[in-house]
């Protein structure tokens, strides 16, 4: 149990941690899109400020070129100075005109350059202000896009936040509208119900008043003209009514008793199993009796644990007992539980048990925390363990106490009342919730102290074997005490009600007599329902029922098929009726053959009788006529020969001498057993021709709907294969006009890109004619 809410707390905590970050996800997914919408915008601002770069840096590289050009032709008006300077030297005297003329050329390039490069001065100031200017601006609105950005952040974060809030509530009001709206109009359709079966209630308990007044009316006469005496009035001869027969309720409190006879095997197997492994570990610590005397206390605690099965398996026996008390025909209440009275003994037996080993048990402890291996930790433990141990002696006196209050109605019902035995049942189940509480204690405590005694430099593998049984029997007696625990107070509504169950007329039992008298009754009652029961006609099983209606209507035969089928078979019973009476025709027609044979052979039989006669008294006569002796010969050849009857089944061959005459009945049951035979069988292979013969009918008018469906099916696989078909040689023409755009598109593409490509090289060679020109442009004024 402290595992799963542990496990169960850790799940909370794993979904709470799902949760929050779940919802720190959305927080950050919505965070990522704004900060790239942000960054889309900066890269745009960026594209536009590199763009106006690139144009300050085109035009900064056009001014030195400019500058280069000015430097170049003021190289050039220097040299063409020099030059005129040393022609105006060597030429002084070629006259003043020309020094004068000279003179005003070089005053107007000096002025020329003095203006180049003031203004070249100039558009280099130019180009630095506005470069530091650029980059200030830049400067500034990057910081400020920064704060726009943060602030819009904000703003965003708050405009959102207000946003859900609102929505929120405003979907929250729309919700409460629509569930007010809803509930006002159920509560409308409510009322007008209410009215209506306000109106139908009323009306029936008029007809209820009237009904009830009359039927009143009529069983007061009844019971004063019928009933010799009333009983109802007495709840002693009320207790005897046979209550009616719950077998549900029944089921379900055998079902519980066997649940809790399992959970009380459980028990008394730790319980063996505890008081057993303490008895081993008394006899090992904190003395090991191989080696040494243990203590006259030990010996007698170890004497009284060994007595441990006498006590512990009769609880066991007792649940048993009362399980098979609990049955389907009984009526399970406290009153006839005799055997709980039982098992409440057993439980005695072992309180009693556990109170005489108590005191040996404390000072065993004792014992072990004088011995000097003793810890003050393991001190500690072992008296925690003899607080557990008083603790669970107590918590069995009470179980005691409160199963002995439940067996008292079985016996001595006069010393609980009825009313008290729902607080009895809650007193159970809070006292085995105490159990599992203690045992939950002592395990924990035990498994502290068999830690700490492991550690201890003289624990025997023994010890240590010991304790860890002790320990696995502690954990099954706290598992199954958790179990018993869990049983009871889950299942404790059922046990409470059952109480109410009862005779009806008698809403109590009054004592254990008048129950086990109610029980009697119950059974000669249900003997007499018994009796009183008709046996059911055989009809057909209801899995079968069902397995043949699911073949009839799978079947593919038609209800003028089967109509059909029924009248042949009609046809076949009244043709197969006039077959019967025709052969009874000649059965009669044979038996009355048969009979006058029989008259012939016996006429036969009897006349040769007289001739054997007629000659035994003549014997002594000597004489004998020829003609008669040949006569009689003949009389004999006939009857030594035998006797042939032939009919349609068969032959019967006959010998009247020498042999044994059979009668005429025998003869004739044998005719009739032989024909009866032959038409029987004729018929079952009649039978069997004709079912045969339907069989292969609907057989084959199921074969013919087959095929039917299978031509549909062709057909209809005919006529997709065909729309598959056409489908196929649109998408083949699609295909092929697709392909004929793309090819003329790449011809065309093709013819575009020669085209270009001429054009191109058209221009190459006009910008090289150009620079040609420019440079034959520049060395003419170079050599100028």
């Amino acid at each position: 149990m402290a595992a799963a809410a542990e496990l169960q707390g850790k799940y909370q905590k794993l979904a709470q941690e799902y949760s929050k970050l779940r919802a720190q996800n959305q927080v950050l997914k919505k965070g990522v899109v704004d900060e790239q919408a942000n960054s889309a915008s900066l890269k745009e601002q960026l594209k536009m400020k590199d763009q106006s770069l690139r144009k300050l840096q085109q035009e900064m590289d056009s001014l030195a070129f400019r500058n280069q050009q000015l430097a170049k032709r003021v190289e050039l008006l220097q040299d063409e100075l020099a030059l005129s300077e040393s022609k105006g030297k060597k030429n002084k005297k070629s006259g003043e005109a020309l020094s004068q003329l000279s003179q005003e050329q070089k005053n107007v390039f000096d002025e020329d350059l003095q203006k180049k490069i003031e203004e070249n001065e100039r558009l280099h100031i130019q180009f630095f202000e506005a470069d530091e200017k650029h980059k200030r601006l830049e400067s500034e609105l990057r910081s400020r896009l920064e704060v726009l950005e943060m602030e819009t952040a904000q703003h965003q974060a708050v405009v959102d936040g207000l946003t859900r809030k609102y929505m929120d509530t405003i979907e929250k009001l729309q919700n409460d509208k629509a569930k007010l709206e809803i509930k006002s109009q159920t509560l409308e359709r409510e009322a007008k119900d209410c009215r209506v079966r306000t109106e139908e209630c009323q009306q029936q308990l008029k007809n209820l008043h009237s009904d009830l007044g009359s039927r009143l009316d009529e069983s007061l006469r009844i019971i004063r003209e019928k009933v010799p005496f009333n009983d109802t009035r007495s709840s002693q001869y009320s207790a005897l009514n046979v209550p009616l027969h719950n077998r549900r309720r029944q089921l379900k409190l055998r079902d519980l008793v066997s649940q809790a006879l399992a959970f009380v095997q459980d028990l008394v197997t730790a319980l063996l199993n505890f008081h057993t492994y303490t008895e081993q570990r008394v006899q090992i610590f904190p003395v090991d009796s191989a080696t040494d005397t243990i203590s006259p206390l030990n010996q007698k605690f170890s004497q009284y644990l060994h007595e441990n099965a006498s006590y512990v398996r009769p609880l066991e026996e007792g649940m048993l007992l009362l399980f098979e008390s609990i049955t389907e025909d009984t009526v399970t209440v406290l009153e006839t539980t005799v055997k709980l009275k039982s098992f409440s003994d057993h439980l005695t037996s072992y309180v009693h048990f556990l109170r005489k080993i108590l005191p040996y048990q404390l000072k065993s402890l004792e014992e072990e925390c004088e011995s000097s291996l003793c810890t003050a930790a393991l001190r500690a433990r072992n008296m925690e363990l003899q607080n557990d141990m008083k603790r669970l002696t107590a918590v069995f006196e009470k179980l005691n106490t409160y199963i002995s209050l439940l067996a008292l109605p079985s016996t001595k019902p006069d010393r609980l009342l009825r009313t008290n035995f729902s607080s009895v049942f809650t007193h159970v189940a809070s006292a085995l919730h105490g159990f599992h509480d203690i045992m939950k204690d002592i395990s924990k405590h035990y498994s502290q102290k068999a830690a700490l005694e492991h550690e201890l430099p003289t624990a025997t593998q023994k010890l240590i074997t010991t304790n860890d049984c002790i320990l696995s029997s502690v954990v099954a007696l706290t598992s199954g005490a958790g179990k018993v625990a869990s049983f009871f107070s889950n299942n404790l509504d059922c046990f409470t009600a059952s109480l109410s169950y009862g005779p009806e007329g008698g809403m109590e039992f009054i004592n254990p007599l008048s129950a086990e008298c109610m029980l009697q009754y119950k059974k000669k009652a249900a003997a007499y329902m018994k009796l009183l029961k008709k046996p059911c006609c055989d009809s057909v099983p209801y899995e079968e029922a069902l397995a043949n209606r699911r073949i009839l209507l799978s079947s593919t035969e038609s209800r003028e098929g089967l109509a059909q089928q029924v009248q042949q078979s009609l046809e076949k019973i009244a043709k197969l009726e006039q077959e019967k009476e025709h052969w009874m025709l000649e059965a009669q027609l044979a038996k009355i053959r048969l009979e006058k044979e029989n008259k012939k052979v016996a006429d036969k039989l009897k006349n040769a009788g007289n001739g054997q006669w007629i000659e035994a008294s003549q014997e002594s006569s000597p004489l004998l006529n020829a003609a008669d002796q040949e006569k009689e010969a003949a009389t004999e050849k006939v009857l030594r020969e035998p006797v042939k009857g032939t009919s349609l089944v068969g032959m019967l061959t006959m010998t009247a001498c020498n042999e044994e005459v059979p009668e005429a009945d025998t003869r004739e049951d044998l005719i009739k057993n032989h024909y009866t035979a032959r038409i029987v069988e004729l018929t079952s292979q009649l039978q069997l021709a004709d079912s045969k013969s339907v069989h292969f009918h609907a057989e084959c008018r199921a074969l013919a709907k087959r095929l039917s469906l299978a031509e549909k099916s062709k057909e209809s696989s005919t006529e997709e294969m065909r729309q598959a078909k056409q489908s196929i040689t649109r998408l083949q023409d699609e295909l092929t006009t697709t392909k004929r755009s793309y090819e003329d598109q790449l011809s065309m593409m093709s013819d575009h890109l020669c085209s270009m490509n001429e054009t191109l090289s058209k221009q190459r060679e006009e910008i090289d004619t150009l620079k040609l020109a420019s440079k034959g442009n520049s060395k003419k004024n170079k050599s100028r």
